[in-house]
């Protein structure tokens, strides 16, 4: 798994600059801090137009 630095971004946990990785994860994107352990998660749009609009996605499973 290949993850890279997000450019001038800021840590919305612990506020610091330039410590935001992301890489994809069975077709979710995941952003994390190295500094705080941070972590962030976003479902690609394929799969959050199949969600109904009252209801809330907190993981997709994916069995391989």
């Amino acid at each position: 798994m290949r993850k890279r630095f997000i450019a001038g971004a800021t840590c919305p946990n612990c506020q610091e600059k330039d410590t935001l990785a992301m890489w994809r994860e069975n077709n979710v994107d995941v952003v994390e801090c190295v500094k705080c352990g941070h972590q962030m998660r976003e479902v690609d749009k394929q799969a959050r137009d199949q969600v109904r609009t009252n209801e809330q996605v907190i993981g997709i499973f994916h069995p391989e």
